[in-house]
């Protein structure tokens, strides 16, 4: 008897605590592409990129500039002038081919940077509203994520609107 009261205590209080909580869920990917700010970023990214891509064309002329000086010359060049030069191509070559392997990860490196700062925008707001609304826990929404979602419980608008960004009536 005694196990049968305990276990509808337990019940009983597992049911309370469920009741206490609200859950919520966001999508920050689409607030992040609904956000203005990230026009600029995406500025800021191309222009990245295409200074990135200069420096590699600066060292690309150079190396072909090195290898069509060498080829034109080398029947006047000692051993050891021969010997330097292949190494100084040598060394460009590496340092193009360094040069190419880092730039993706500079590029996902300074997209990171650039998007920071929305990001921290998009938690600040949430922060808030979550509060204010006395979420317990506010999910967020990717590919990979939630099968079922309650969209009473989403608070991606509410989120938005706290941001100052329209909010238009289809989301995805």
């Amino acid at each position: 008897m005694k196990k049968i009261a305990v276990c509808i205590l337990v019940l009983i209080a597992s049911l309370q605590l469920n009741a206490q909580s609200k859950t919520g869920t966001i999508d920050t990917e689409y607030i992040l592409s609904q956000m203005p700010e990230l026009t600029k970023v995406q500025e800021d990214l191309k222009a990245y990129n295409t200074k990135l891509e200069g420096e590699l064309k600066v060292k690309v002329d150079e190396y072909q500039a090195k290898v069509k000086q060498y080829q034109e010359k080398v029947a006047s060049f000692t051993e050891p002038m021969k010997k330097t030069k292949q190494e100084e191509i040598i060394n460009l070559e590496n340092d193009i081919a360094k040069f190419r392997q880092n730039g993706t990860q500079l590029v996902q490196l300074e997209q990171n940077r650039l998007l920071q700062p929305l990001y921290q925008k998009i938690g600040k707001a949430l922060e808030e509203v979550a509060k204010a609304e006395k979420y317990t826990q506010v999910f967020t929404i990717t590919t990979s994520g939630l099968a079922y979602v309650d969209p009473n419980y989403d608070v991606t608008k509410t989120v938005m609107t706290k941001l100052g960004i329209k909010v238009t009536e289809t989301k995805k």
